[in-house]
């Protein structure tokens, strides 16, 4: 087996039909019987680029002892017109992270995961220090092992104060070197005792959302600030409260061989 980490990731693929669009991650959040896959919400939809999949595609490990054997599984994105997936708003702006509900009885038996809990969320924003060291477990340009279906981790520190909303808005600063496709991603720190059951013992600090860059940044003489937006887990708490009305999403295997392409 490999580290219980990597099993709490999946490539996410967005679809129009069966042409697919871009390539992204996202990773498992369960509160009590209730399974969720996360991501950003610009995976989902993003309207100034007129993104607008109608389903997205992840992978699944169907077998403990070899992991190359997956399955690809489709999860369409709106039921009679309206969207499967949650998301919030913050100041007035929408935030940056979705979450889809997973029906447990239709995913493959078995089916080989870990997932985040709400145990693994940081309770006390001001315990971590600026400088921390923290990882983004995702597929940069679509990047993984092909093999074993598993994500790649980039190292990155706490380069805003983890107490403070950054520019009064829902995330913090990572630096850390990241590419297109790391939407979506878990960021992650080691955790001094492992929450939970004790099988995934990292605390989920944040969701990468995107590179942060100054508009007048000029491209000949300056060098991108190598800064990243990821917004609070704790936001979680809220997007997977029962009581919203927003339906499950209807998940299917998807047969077809997976695709690898960049976005």
């Amino acid at each position: 087996m490999t580290e219980p980490l990597l099993l709490a990731a999946t490539r996410v693929g967005t679809y129009s039909g069966d042409r697919l669009l871009t390539s992204a991650s996202g990773f498992f959040f369960a509160r009590g019987r209730r399974l969720y896959l996360v991501t950003s919400r610009h995976v989902l939809i993003d309207e100034p680029s007129g993104h607008f999949p109608d389903r997205i595609a992840i992978d699944l490990h169907v077998d403990r002892h070899n992991l190359a054997r997956a399955t690809g599984f489709s999860l369409p994105l709106y039921h009679d017109g309206k969207s499967v997936w949650r998301t919030g708003r913050d100041t007035g702006s929408p935030i940056d992270v979705a979450v889809i509900e997973l029906e447990r009885a239709a995913l493959p038996d078995p089916v080989v995961m870990h997932a985040f809990t709400p145990a693994h969320l940081q309770a006390a924003l001001g315990d971590i220090e600026i400088g921390s060291a923290v990882l983004i477990v995702g597929f940069p340009l679509g990047f993984h092992d092909t093999l074993h279906h598993l994500p790649v981790v980039r190292q990155a520190v706490i380069a805003s104060s983890f107490g403070l909303r950054f520019q009064g808005q829902g995330y913090f600063l990572t630096d850390a070197r990241t590419h297109r496709g790391t939407s979506g991603a878990p960021v992650v720190m080691r955790a001094q005792s492992a929450p939970g059951d004790g099988q995934l013992p990292w605390k989920l600090l944040g969701i990468h959302s995107a590179r942060l860059d100054i508009g007048d940044r000029d491209l000949q003489q300056d060098e991108s600030l190598g800064l990243n937006c990821a917004w609070y887990a704790d936001i979680l708490m809220t997007l997977t409260d029962g009581d919203a009305d927003v339906p499950q999403a209807a998940a299917r295997p998807d047969p077809r061989p997976a695709q690898h392409e960049t976005p």
